[in-house]
């Protein structure tokens, strides 16, 4: 079963989008900026917080990436509007990063300065590894001036130990996750016992250094390790949060939110809907062969 769902993934691009697009929804809060807000609001009503982010990534053009600074903004106003339990999470390939490093950082700064005045958070999201060198520099050039942001650092990647010993010393906020691109054995784990092993050494130090950590995870050996180093450490609520993306393993996310433990959901949305989607089905793929058994179902 497990290489028939591989297979399925390999033929994603075969299929319509408007199937693509129904079974997305459950990965995805709408392609509209009100549907995120509704979907941001149920959340809340579970007693579960989110960081929204508008999809779009890889812009090629300065005007592109304006259009999306501007975006960011008119969902940090939105939050504060709508008194949402949201803050908001950003790409910086969306907002110039590979047309223009300082043009980037001054993007990001305006985003951080209306996220500041709302007393609010901005997450600096970590891409594939052709970025990681200029996303920390980016991050470590505007965490000077505001305290509102962090960083995503990736598990799987080999470097990550030696970059979270650093940030940690300068007081950054975390989010960590395995990875979710497609990276070479020269500078990535390959295997899920690797990825796991040097999940729970970068937590641990993280954790060590008295950062905020975001535990981004739906693993559920990382999430009972991560449970049992809380623990271990008498962690108060407040010291850490376990995050999640919208539409995996809500049963999980259930459980930890009985627990007592704060959870937060990633809660993307825009039209730029497709790539996100088509990612995730990589990421688990028997949602990928749901896709495939509809379209052969609609076509019998």
């Amino acid at each position: 079963m497990r290489l028939l769902n591989k297979l399925v993934v390999a033929s994603v691009p075969l299929v319509p989008r408007r199937i693509i697009r129904y079974f997305a929804g459950r990965y995805i809060a709408g392609e509209t900026l009100p549907m995120a807000v509704d979907c941001v609001r149920a959340l809340n009503r579970e007693g579960v917080l989110a960081t929204m982010d508008v999809l779009g990534e890889d812009i090629t053009t300065r005007e592109e990436a304006i259009a999306a600074r501007d975006q960011s903004i008119t969902v940090l106003h939105t939050i504060a509007r709508e008194k949402l339990d949201s803050n908001l999470s950003i790409k910086l390939t969306s907002l110039g990063l590979k047309i223009d490093k300082a043009f980037c950082v001054e993007n990001v700064r305006e985003i951080l300065k209306v996220a500041a005045g709302h007393n609010n958070f901005v997450r600096i999201d970590m891409e594939d590894s052709s970025c990681t060198t200029d996303t920390i520099d980016v991050f470590r050039t505007v965490h000077r001036e505001f305290s509102n942001t962090g960083i995503v650092v990736q598990a799987y990647l080999f470097r990550t130990e030696q970059d979270v010993r650093g940030l940690a010393a300068e007081g950054a906020n975390f989010r960590l996750c395995k990875g979710i691109y497609k990276e070479p054995a020269a500078i990535a784990f390959q295997g899920r016992d690797e990825v796991q092993r040097n999940y729970v050494a970068l937590l641990t130090i993280m954790l060590d250094a008295g950062s905020y950590v975001g535990i981004a995870t739906h693993d559920s050996v990382l999430v009972d390790a991560a449970a049992d180093l809380i623990a271990q450490r008498g962690l108060r609520k407040d010291q850490y949060e376990f995050q999640m993306l919208l539409g995996v393993r809500p049963e999980l996310r259930k459980k930890l939110v009985r627990d007592g433990h704060k959870v937060r959901l990633y809660v993307p949305y825009g039209e730029h809907w497709y790539g996100y989607s088509t990612r995730r089905f990589k990421e688990n793929p028997e949602i990928a062969g749901y896709v495939f058994k509809a379209l052969f179902t609609r076509n019998a």
